[in-house]
């Protein structure tokens, strides 16, 4: 933001800290201010709806960032969310060799409130549908870990972990938790798992195969795409903002929304290097601790 309006711009930043509540606070408080445009990334789609609505009163436009929130929004910035789903499914399929439908699987999606997770499951289900059995699916509550690790023992309670052919889980947060409840279920060869978000520690249990990958999303590109367009909004460049927004979305509430689509990968233990590590996400120094130094150098990764 600051190079593209020479210095002269300000951002006025608020995080919510997951409160619905408290970002609609911040969002009133933006609007009283005059602020001349908000990106948002809402905590909760619908609930901040509301406040979208009085910032377009306003004449303040709102770039939906990450999440798409529901109201008249201007524009929307995020990965393609579809695509991810689908990239965790075929990676699911590619781990288990000839996947078979008698091969029993669990999802592990994500908040039921947030719309990129039925994004992601609808993805995720349109490449394993018809492949294998889901015979586990759980909307997990805020995304946590831990709500993660019930719903797993849950599952293994319920199907026997040895029948556990893989698990799908939506992000990295929630198959840490998926381990420990493997783990804690006396697995010691554990079935392959999806995730998204290339954490840190997701990547390192990649390296000792306890995580078989994630999705990497270019977080520079996004966060550089939404200045751009909040830029371009507000300085009316009409061409530039359309350039940026080629994609079109719909929301339960507004349809045909200008947008970025910006895409994603694989990550896997053969990438590692040319993925995280070369976009400076990590330094190898990061990744390679005392723990994963045997593992780093497997793969030749220094």
């Amino acid at each position: 933001m600051e190079s593209l309006t020479n210095k002269k711009g300000t951002v006025e930043y608020a995080n919510a800290e997951a409160d619905a509540g408290k970002q609609a606070s911040q969002m009133q408080s933006m609007i009283d201010n005059k602020v001349d445009v908000i990106v948002l990334d809402a905590v909760d789609a619908n609930a901040i709806a509301d406040s979208v609505q009085k910032a377009k009163d306003a004449g303040i436009p709102v770039i939906a960032y990450d999440r798409l929130a529901e109201g008249p929004i201007d524009a929307y910035i995020s990965f393609d969310n579809a695509l991810v789903g689908e990239v965790q499914g075929r990676s699911l399929l590619q781990s288990l060799g000839g996947a078979s439908i008698t091969d029993k699987i669990v999802m592990m999606n994500g908040s039921s409130t947030d719309p990129n997770a039925k994004q992601f499951k609808a993805g995720a289900l349109s490449v394993l549908k018809g492949k294998v059995t889901i015979s586990k699916s759980y909307d997990t509550k805020d995304w946590k870990p831990e709500n993660a690790q019930a719903n797993m023992t849950e599952a293994i309670n319920a199907i026997g972990a040895g029948e556990i052919k893989a698990v799908y889980s939506a992000n990295d947060g929630m198959a840490g938790g998926i381990v420990q409840a493997l783990e804690a279920a006396g697995v010691t060869s554990l079935p392959p798992i999806t995730g998204q978000d290339a954490e840190l520690a997701a990547v390192q249990r990649i390296l000792t195969g306890e995580q078989y990958m994630s999705v990497y999303k270019s977080y520079p590109d996004e966060a550089e795409s939404a200045a751009e367009m909040a830029v371009a909004k507000v300085q009316g460049k009409d061409i530039q903002f359309d350039a940026l927004t080629r994609d079109r979305v719909d929301s339960p509430t507004t349809k045909d929304i200008p947008a970025q689509l910006v895409p994603v990968i694989a990550l896997t233990k053969e990438n590692i290097a040319d993925t995280v590590v070369a976009d400076g996400i990590y330094d190898v120094s990061d990744i390679c601790t005392a723990d994963f130094k045997a593992a780093c150098a497997e793969i030749k990764l220094k």
